[in-house]
């Protein structure tokens, strides 16, 4: 064994010791329904920032998306970040996160399934929104195995990828079953510490090494790059150091748009503010995740815009993909000093993962056991029965997703970009107007949902007869920013054309009393 290979081993086994410890000491905290789904409401600022921040970015941002887009775009790429924060995160707990925690309480809502049924009075669209989670977000855990997986084979290359998947559905399952959501937000403020620390390191050894030459000499560097003749997407210096992403600009517009507004309707990203305690943990929250989202964000992209400086414009085998294991093992495989930082690194791309798939799981896993079975069933499950068929359920939602990702199957990766338009691009009108208009309906919000749907399924319907499935795939960013904005139109102007009854307007009238009412 050599010495990275053994730094990051003991690393990882104090990691998986502390996580375990962790699941155990919450299991006497979740033993309801509430308290496993929502730790009883009573999660603080810290927790709650931290849950938010390192559900948000994954192994996939770092290994996938900030290895990519820096590779192609350079500089420019830093905007996703930026975006990241200001949109997906600050704009998110300024306008949604009070009023979430409120109606939410004032349904006794758990899930964001449970909100549309018990804001719209409608069962089948809990089914259908329970439907919609089950299907496009276990799949999108897969590449979170994947994106780490690849990481750690690069350390460990004589280790199968399987197996590093394995430990992380193992280490993932055990404190996810024991403790619930107490247990993820009390991981989750150690996994942000741990992400906080590791990125700022990683920022500082990636500018000092001799081919970037800090701020000033990346983007003198970068400006004269001329990429090798071997290049399979060749670029030039000033497409690498406009602010802008140059050619990349419409490519780059789409993904800020996507990755940002997106977190307005994902579940296990507004499911945080069911859970926290009160008007004040919400106000220092604010502060914390987006000071959060802005290290990691903005950091993992300026990583990823050095890649062609420290790689020589050499694209590693694997591709794109390999670029930030790469760029890694380049930067900190010599010394012991970056022998420990690289094991710190490996330790902070695990809790990435491990955060993003337990919000992922607990979401799926509640949207089956609370929402979709009771609901098609037509039965009254017992509490203690649910809690076991929800802890049952998150371990079996670990292993399909750890099933998905060792099978290579093409479908299953390629649907994986599209879940978060899809997820989001079917939420985001109904659960948004839900919250600040007394008029939408049940129709309008029935029509929010569909669209969306429709909107992604149609469009790569038409595009895969005429191109294929890839040109489809390629097209995952408009067709989901589409669905979006589609979703938030198309539910109050059918509300318009379908207006509550008495009765119903009355119902919603109560419910909206939750903003006057001061329950802390």
């Amino acid at each position: 064994m050599t010495t990275p290979q053994l730094y990051t081993v003991i690393a990882l086994a104090i990691y998986a010791v502390t996580m375990a410890l962790i699941g155990c000491i919450s299991y006497g905290k979740s033993k309801t329904l509430d308290g496993f789904l929502l730790g009883g409401r009573k999660i603080g600022a810290w927790s709650t920032a931290f849950a938010y921040g390192s559900a948000y970015f994954s192994a996939v941002v770092f290994i996938g998306y900030a290895g990519q887009h820096g590779w192609n775009i350079g500089i420019g790429a830093v905007w996703i970040g930026i975006g990241n924060t200001v949109i997906g995160c600050l704009l998110s707990w300024l306008l949604f996160a009070n009023k979430t925690r409120k109606m939410t309480k004032k349904l006794n809502a758990r899930t964001m399934p449970d909100y549309f049924e018990k804001r719209y009075a409608s069962k089948g669209m809990k089914i259908l929104a329970a439907a919609i989670i089950f299907v496009f977000l276990v799949p999108y855990s897969a590449a979170v195995y994947k994106g780490l997986g690849s990481l750690f084979s690069a350390v460990f290359p004589s280790v199968d990828t399987w197996v590093w998947m394995l430990i992380i559905a193992c280490l993932t399952a055990v404190y996810l079953v024991a403790g619930g959501y107490i247990a993820t937000a009390y991981t989750n403020l150690i996994q942000g510490i741990i992400m906080l620390v590791g990125v700022i390191c990683l920022v500082v050894a990636v500018l000092s090494h001799d081919a970037v030459g800090g701020i000033s000499g990346l983007i003198e560097n970068l400006g004269k790059f001329q990429s090798l003749p071997t290049d399979p997407n060749p670029t030039t210096g000033a497409q690498l150091t406009d602010i802008f992403g140059g050619s990349s600009f419409k490519f780059l517009c789409f993904n800020i748009m996507l990755t940002s507004f997106g977190t307005w309707g994902l579940p296990q990203m507004i499911g945080k503010f069911y859970a926290i305690k009160d008007t004040a943990a919400i106000k220092r929250g604010t502060i914390i995740s987006t000071i959060f989202c802005i290290v990691i964000g903005c950091g993992a992209y300026l990583i990823g815009s050095t890649s062609r400086l420290i790689l020589g414009g050499q694209l590693p085998e694997g591709g794109v993909d390999a670029v930030i294991p790469a760029l890694l093992m380049e930067v900190l495989g010599g010394g012991t000093l970056g022998i420990i930082l690289l094991a710190i690194i490996m330790i902070l791309l695990l809790s990435a993962s491990m955060s993003t798939l337990e919000a992922v799981v607990l979401t799926s896993a509640s949207a089956v056991a609370v929402d979709l079975i009771p609901a098609v069933s037509k039965k009254e499950i017992p509490a203690k029965k649910q809690m076991l068929l929800t802890r049952t359920l998150c371990l079996v939602f670990v292993a399909c997703s750890f099933v998905f990702a060792t099978q290579n199957i093409p479908i299953i990766v390629s649907l994986m970009s599209f879940s978060w338009g899809i997820v989001s691009g079917c939420f985001i009108g109904p659960y948004i107007w839900g919250l600040f208009s007394k008029k939408i309906t049940k129709i309008g919000a029935y029509a929010g949902i569909l669209s969306g749907l429709l909107t992604v399924g149609g469009a790569t319907l038409v595009i895969s007869l005429n191109s294929g499935f890839g040109a489809a795939a390629s097209k995952s960013p408009e067709m989901g920013v589409a669905a979006m904005a589609i979703s938030f139109v198309v539910v109050p102007v059918v509300s318009l054309l379908t207006k509550n009854k008495a009765k119903e307007q009355e119902r919603v009238e109560e419910i909206f009393t939750c903003y006057k009412e001061e329950t802390e």
